[in-house]
């Protein structure tokens, strides 16, 4: 097929700070997003789908992520697996002072399907900056999660931050779907669509309307 997309997996930050460090995920659980994360990276080896796996580094004397510390170490879902391409990153964006950008150039990657955490943080920096450069995205939504969190501006669940960042990104920037809708996608060769802003907001109008008639 000539329109086929040419994917590439992108697992950002499977490390062990997310799983039995000081980050836990909390929606998705990870019960659900590792295994599905396993389950992705296995179809993309499988289809030929490059893995590109990200790592998040931070100074040895970080409360997060140091280096070279257990919760700095990939989670084995994602250790124990092969892939084609290692980033470590110091940023939030897997793109920001790292090599990507020309990995995926020098490989003709088009579409770059994102795995892993954190849905509103690292997933979404990547997100946006893929976007911004052209490429076609995909977010797996039950293959990454995110936790909650209380600050002056408010607070907010895991689930809600999760849901909220996944209709943004559907919305404009990626196509998202669960992983077996993925995975159905990358056996028919095929590409995942994304929404628009003016349809997403129009549904949200008119569900509106029909509840205050109802």
């Amino acid at each position: 097929m000539s329109n086929a997309p040419r994917r590439a997996l992108i697992v950002i930050d499977v490390q062990n700070e997310y799983v039995t460090g000081n980050l836990p995920i909390e929606y998705p659980p990870i019960q659900t997003s590792l295994p599905n994360i396993g389950r992705a990276m296995d179809a993309a080896r499988a289809a030929g789908v490059p893995v590109i796996v990200v790592q998040h580094d931070s100074p040895e004397a970080a409360p997060l992520f140091a280096k070279g510390s257990a919760g700095w170490q990939l989670h084995a879902v994602v250790a124990e697996r092969a892939h084609d391409h290692l980033v470590n990153k110091t940023m939030a964006s897997a793109f920001a002072g790292t090599d990507l950008a020309q990995w995926l150039n020098e490989h003709e990657i088009d579409t770059l399907a994102v795995a892993g955490y954190m849905t509103h943080n690292c997933d979404a920096s990547t997100i946006l900056h893929a976007a911004h450069a052209g490429l076609k995205v995909e977010f797996l939504s039950d293959a990454s999660g995110s936790l909650p969190y209380e600050n002056a501006a408010g607070k907010a669940s895991a689930e809600e931050i999760h849901r909220a960042f996944s209709v943004v990104f559907h919305s404009s920037f990626a196509a998202v779907a669960t992983t077996d809708e993925w995975l159905a996608a990358v056996q028919a060769d095929s590409q995942l669509e994304r929404d628009n802003i003016y349809t997403s907001n129009l549904r949200a109008r008119s569900s509106a309307q029909r509840a205050q008639a109802a």
